[in-house]
């Protein structure tokens, strides 16, 4: 189906529901003006409906989640069955049979697949599960310090990894280390992505690098793609200096990109990789997924882990990430992912992809009036100038071919 707006966006009820929250929600979290935002009600596949009964064609699949689709019906089914059962469970205390299965099922995504494809010798991960992308790095990060005994980090200039305080070290936009500097632990360099750079980083870090974290395309830094020597020349040197490569997938895991993780573009194996969003379709699961010798460097649990929170390994979530990791492989979303991409105008890989504009000022014009046109974008990179596409992996190429073209009448590109 194609977007049907039934009055202008955002509309009378959505107007209403922006002052309401304006006066209960914390000031800095949602954007309110005059043409934003549209209060979601419902959805179903690649359509959002809003509160005053407008269509939209989903171009975000909320802020790349939604990768099945919105309410994918196998989900939903595992999700209602799982909520007759059992909603919560003690993760790190008494937790539920889902959880060990979702963990079998990512390492043999992960480094399971790996060995297969001869791309390792050593098949075997353990995982921690969080609830957040952040969390999950924050998770990563700290494994790095407990397997090589060095504290520093290696990130990238424009690096997203999160905004909790362990993830905002990591990440390199100003705009939101700002105004938190003085409380942020310092233990990141942010280099250029250069060999040169990174090498000089590891020769002047006064305490050592123990990891380098990695976006391998940069998706809220406005989808940039490396260039093709860029992650190896990365194992190559972590290799050297015996330090742990982590891959941020949040974004571009469980088949965004055209694979089932970015990395495998360039047939690179990290040593630890994080994943979340679209692992269970729309539950806040994630997890940080390793090689078992690396792991293993947390000591056994004594009945107190250092590392845990309440909702870890949600009998809830881990039902939906089941049902979803199955449904991506049942429809192969990696291949068709990588058969679309084309359909779509921008850079990037996969249904990942980045139109780069003049300014943020042109991209967020666009932006509303894809909006008023019934389509939801996103604009990202760091100038806010770079229109990002992200929508659902299951959008046909009927719903594809109408946004590429309402998207060229607005920024007046080509066709291709």
């Amino acid at each position: 189906m194609l977007p049907l707006l039934k009055t202008r966006v955002p509309g009378p009820r959505s107007r209403a529901l922006a002052r309401q929250l304006r006066r209960c929600e914390c000031r800095n979290i949602t954007f309110i003006s005059r043409h934003w935002p549209v209060f979601w009600e419902r959805g179903r596949g690649c359509n959002v409906w809003d509160a005053d009964g407008n269509r939209f064609l989903d171009l975000t699949a909320a802020f790349g989640v939604a990768s099945l689709g919105h309410n994918n019906p196998r989900v939903i089914t595992a999700a209602r069955r799982q909520l007759r059962k059992l909603v919560h469970a003690m993760g790190d205390v008494h937790p539920n049979e889902l959880k060990v299965r979702l963990a079998g099922e990512l390492a043999a995504l992960t480094f399971g697949r790996w060995a297969k494809q001869s791309k390792i010798q050593n098949s075997r991960s353990k995982t921690i599960f969080a609830n957040s992308g952040s969390e999950a790095v924050e998770a990563a990060l700290k494994t790095a310090l407990l397997a090589t005994g060095k504290p520093g980090v290696i990130a990238f200039v424009g690096a997203y990894h999160g905004l909790t305080y362990g993830a905002l070290d990591a990440t390199a936009w100003n705009f939101f280390r700002a105004p938190f500097h003085s409380q942020l632990p310092g233990f990141t360099v942010h280099v250029a992505p250069t060999e040169a750079a990174v090498r000089a980083a590891f020769r002047s870090a006064r305490h050592g690098i123990g990891a380098v974290i990695v976006e391998p395309v940069a998706g809220r830094g406005g989808v940039l793609v490396p260039p093709d020597d860029f992650l190896a020349m990365l194992r190559r040197v972590c290799d050297e200096h015996r330090a742990l490569l982590i891959a941020d997938e949040i974004f571009t895991g469980f088949c965004r990109t055209g694979r089932w993780f970015a990395v495998e573009h360039w047939n690179v194996v990290p040593d630890v990789i994080c994943v979340g969003k679209a692992m269970s379709n729309g539950f806040p699961i994630s997890a940080c997924v390793g090689r078992a010798d690396v792991m293993d460097a947390w000591p056994e649990s004594a009945g107190e882990a250092l590392h845990t929170s309440t909702h870890l390994g949600s009998p809830l979530g881990c039902a939906m990430a089941l049902a979803a990791l199955a449904e991506m492989q049942r429809l192969r979303l990696d291949e068709r992912a990588q058969r679309l991409q084309d359909r779509l105008p921008g850079r990037g890989l996969g249904l990942m992809k980045g139109v780069e504009l003049r300014d943020a000022a042109t991209c967020q014009n666009v932006v509303r009036g894809l909006l008023r046109r019934g389509i939801l974008a996103l604009n990202g990179g760091e100038r806010g100038n770079v229109l990002t596409l992200t929508p659902p992996l299951t959008i046909s190429e009927r719903e594809l071919d109408f946004a590429a073209g309402q998207i060229r009448e607005l920024t007046e590109l080509p066709n291709r």
